[in-house]
């Protein structure tokens, strides 16, 4: 049996509710929220992506993830922005400020 992919939206969704968030379909993208937090989430390129919201996160493969986060910061959206590159075996959040965190 090949291996199954999961889709990024499948991906996004499940680790946003893993950090405790709910997460509901806002459109194309999602909505996640946690306190007085909420994050719109798209696997949409940052020129194709909505920019509404204060806080927006990118999902998206490893492979691409740093070159979407080259895009943002030369771009310079008027929101706080992160980018999440899924990998086989997990994720890591590229913010603008910092090469890579790991994940929780």
């Amino acid at each position: 049996m090949g291996a199954v992919s999961t889709s990024l939206d499948e991906e996004a969704r499940d680790i946003f509710t893993d950090l405790g968030y709910e997460v509901s379909e806002d459109g194309e993208e999602l909505r996640a929220e946690r306190k007085w937090r909420t994050v719109h989430v798209t696997t949409a390129d940052p020129e194709q992506a909505a920019t509404h919201g204060n806080l927006r996160c990118f999902v998206t493969r490893a492979e691409q993830a740093s070159a979407v986060r080259e895009r943002l910061l030369a771009a310079e959206p008027d929101y706080d922005w992160a980018v999440i590159s899924v990998e086989e075996n997990g994720y890591q959040v590229l913010h603008p400020g910092a090469d890579v965190l790991p994940a929780p």
